[in-house]
């Protein structure tokens, strides 16, 4: 499983990726875990309010901080 985070690397993206990380750990998957900053990137996904988290390159959430328990649900 490869989980993005989506963003600059502002406060919230840097807060989604950590949530992330605690959701695989919780949920004892195996995931690479991928921060995408450059913006170019983030737009072909279609993103266009940070931070964007996608999960096998599909978008599941934008614009928010999901906790790692509403991530544990997505993946």
């Amino acid at each position: 499983m490869i989980i993005k985070i989506l963003g600059s690397g502002c406060k919230k993206c840097v807060a989604l990726g950590e949530n992330a990380k605690a959701a695989v750990a919780a949920a004892g998957k195996d995931a690479e875990i991928v921060k995408v900053t450059d913006f170019a990137d983030i737009a072909a996904y279609g993103v266009m309010s940070t931070p964007g988290l996608v999960v096998d390159e599909k978008v599941v959430s934008t614009g928010k901080v999901l906790t790692a328990e509403e991530i544990g649900k997505l993946i």
